[in-house]
């Protein structure tokens, strides 16, 4: 796009071009405002380039690869099943490349003008974009701000590029871990654990609280560490990384678990400690912006409280979805545009790890259920007890539903599994429709799919499971 040389008034400006910023643009463009948008590296944002979707393709390279190992259970032939891992890290980044400039013609479709470059906001009202030719200034009623987060970097345990590594480095790995040493078990820890792991890196991880995934039900989380344990993982809960030792070639971490500190070595670490606002170099402060442990305080509107700058995704705080993102930054355009908009309720938003087994889940646990103050009914259905399951040669999993005894409202949804992380979104449908046990119940679930244990698990939460 031709820089441009006078400074130019929009109806709204984004800064970021990662699913919540692109999402924003085109919803406000749709509305018939002239929109712009701002980003410094990549459209797509992190989560397009270097997050959700080449971590998915990675992960169903390893997938193919496990079940080439077991073809003998269906009755196939496979001999000597190895892997190229430039090969499978060429087709993760092909993928994220492909859908990067499908971005790039969505902002043209929409008349949206691009601008790459970095941006502050000097003022109210107005952008200054510094791009690699001049400084564009840039003005407008509403500002949307995108910036998104980066990976939390612990000190000490810095990434390198070369024996400690940032998600982006193992994205794009120099080599194949002998012995990997995976720093947390959030969703982006222990995918790069999973991934590694199946391709036969012997692999640690390491969690500083009392379980694996510990954002999830502790029933799904125990279920995981199981899963993860049978297929070789060593996990290490309430424990912690008080250093590490960079040699040649190897590091020895410094693991501190009951008081006692342990030297393990590896030949790799994956440092995945979570994340952090991308809120300096803005100008924030200077407007009045709040800002509490690297994000932007909004309200339930993404309104920061400066009049006409709003923010939205991982800038606004968890949770740290790209599902949210958008859905935020679509709000957010609606409200600019004189809309009916509804605040996003983080508690309907649904979380999705794509570790083997899958894991996936929406709304209370049963634990926040009851402290929450609710009494509770709560349903368990098997994969073991479902056909499609077993056909597909997957029949270890979990389905758990959470239900409020009073009124039949579905509170939570908790799911491990194969594919659960595309059966959860019924679940969201219903919690959105605000439906009881007695639509689920009432719900013809189609024959066999796995879906059929979403309405079994209903089932069993009110005694009235039929294949357990």
């Amino acid at each position: 796009m031709a820089a441009q040389t006078a400074a130019q008034t929009y109806d709204v400006i984004v800064i970021g071009a990662g699913p919540g910023g692109y999402v924003a643009a085109i919803r406000a463009a749709q509305l018939g405002l002239k929109t712009a948008i701002v980003e410094r590296e990549n459209l797509g944002g992190i989560c397009l380039n270097w997050g959700c979707i080449p971590t998915k393709a990675l992960l169903r390279s390893s997938e193919v690869f496990h079940l080439m190992q077991r073809a003998k259970e269906f009755g196939l032939g496979a001999e000597n099943i190895t892997y190229d891992l430039d090969a499978v890290v060429k087709r993760s980044r092909g993928v994220a490349k492909q859908l990067s400039s499908g971005i790039g013609h969505l902002m043209k479709k929409n008349k949206i003008t691009v601008i790459m470059g970095e941006a502050t906001v000097p003022a109210k009202g107005r952008v200054s974009v510094k791009t690699d030719k001049d400084v564009q200034e840039l003005q407008a009623k509403n500002i949307i701000l995108a910036t998104g987060a980066r990976a939390r970097e612990l000190p000490g345990l810095e990434g390198d590029g070369d024996l400690v590594w940032t998600y982006r480095d193992a994205l794009v790995p120099p080599r194949m871990p002998k012995k990997l040493l995976v720093i947390g078990s959030g969703a982006i820890g222990i995918e790069f654990a999973s991934f590694y792991n199946t391709l036969g890196a012997d692999t640690t991880v390491v969690e500083v609280m009392n379980r694996v995934l510990p954002v999830e039900d502790a029933e799904i989380s125990a279920f995981a560490k199981k899963a993860f344990v049978k297929q070789g993982m060593k996990i290490m809960e309430k424990a912690m990384v008080k250093q590490l030792d960079r040699g040649k070639g190897k590091v020895t971490a410094h693991i501190e678990t009951g008081g006692k500190v342990e030297k393990m070595e590896f030949d790799t670490v994956i440092s995945a400690v979570g994340i952090v606002g991308n809120v300096e170099g803005l100008g924030l402060e200077a407007l009045g912006v709040k800002i509490d442990r690297t994000h932007v305080v909004t309200d339930a509107y993404c309104r920061t409280g400066v009049e006409g700058l709003y923010a939205i995704g991982d800038i606004a705080g968890a949770p740290w979805l790209a599902h949210k993102a958008s859905h935020e930054g679509v709000m957010v355009a609606d409200l600019i545009a004189g809309k009916h908009a509804h605040p996003v309720k983080p508690e309907s938003i649904a979380g999705c790890t794509y570790c083997q087994p899958q894991v996936a889940s929406v709304g209370y646990t049963e634990a926040k259920a009851k402290e929450l103050g609710y009494d509770i009914k709560v349903g368990r259905f098997p994969f073991i007890g479902n056909g499609k399951a077993i056909a597909l040669g997957e029949a270890e999993g979990l389905v758990k539903t959470v239900f409020d005894a009073k009124t039949g409202e579905l509170l939570g949804a908790h799911m491990v599994g194969a594919e659960v992380t595309e059966l959860i979104q019924g679940y969201v449908v219903g919690r959105q429709l605000e439906t009881t046990e007695e639509d689920l119940m009432n719900t013809v679930f189609p024959h066999p799919t796995l879906s059929e244990m979403m309405h079994e698990s209903v089932l069993e939460a009110f005694d009235r499971a039929i294949h357990i």
